[in-house]
């Protein structure tokens, strides 16, 4: 494990990229391989799937709940997924960089966006937002990994190539862009990403 990166105040790294891009699979392997890299927690609307935990897992709210928070300003981001409505707290954020915890933030193209945009005037946020576009090898690799899950319908896989090609669109807004190759590649890549930001000179 990799522990001896640190700093006085934490970095948030936002990694999107499209469905069968493999960024759920490398972030998972960051956050079990590098001591100093925490997850964000998401809220979502959702019902708990499986054995996931309150608090653990996922925050999970109400509709009703969730909405008074956007109202109250308590998200810097959240998007409506499948009919459900998923979101970052800002207090989840803030006590996490305050305390010097860098964060791992899994969201899509618009809640990176939402952060992009709320880090040029938020004091925390400004010039610790790094943002990671993984680009699957191939369009053609891409439709084969989702055929390959096994778990949606033609017109599902349809769907989310046609999603996933609009997300692609938007590559060139994020800071990095890791072309995804083997699992062990895509790691090494995000962990070198992460390590060169932990040396770059910050006010």
């Amino acid at each position: 494990m990799d522990s001896r990166l640190s700093s006085k105040s934490g970095i948030l790294i936002i990694v999107s990229g499209p469905a069968g891009s493999g960024k759920t699979t490398v972030c998972d392997r960051v956050l079990s391989n590098v001591a100093a890299i925490e997850r964000a927690i998401t809220s979502t609307t959702r019902a708990p799937r499986g054995e996931e935990k309150d608090t653990v897992d996922y925050y999970f709210f109400d509709r009703p709940t969730f909405e008074a928070k956007i109202e109250a300003g308590d998200f810097y981001e959240y998007a409506h997924v499948h009919s459900n409505l998923y979101g970052t707290l800002k207090s989840e954020v803030q006590s996490k960089l305050n305390a010097g915890v860098d964060i791992l933030l899994n969201i899509d193209v618009q809640g990176a966006a939402q952060m992009r945009e709320t880090a040029k005037a938020d004091a925390l946020l400004k010039g610790r937002v790094i943002t990671v576009f993984i680009m699957p090898p191939s369009v053609e690799e891409l439709e084969k990994r989702l055929r390959g899950r096994g778990t949606d319908a033609e017109d599902e896989v349809q769907r989310r190539m046609t999603v996933a090609l609009e997300e692609m669109k938007q590559a060139n807004d994020y800071d990095y862009v890791l072309l995804s190759a083997s699992m062990d590649e895509d790691f090494e890549s995000l962990r070198s990403i992460y390590r060169a930001e932990k040396m770059r000179v910050r006010d």
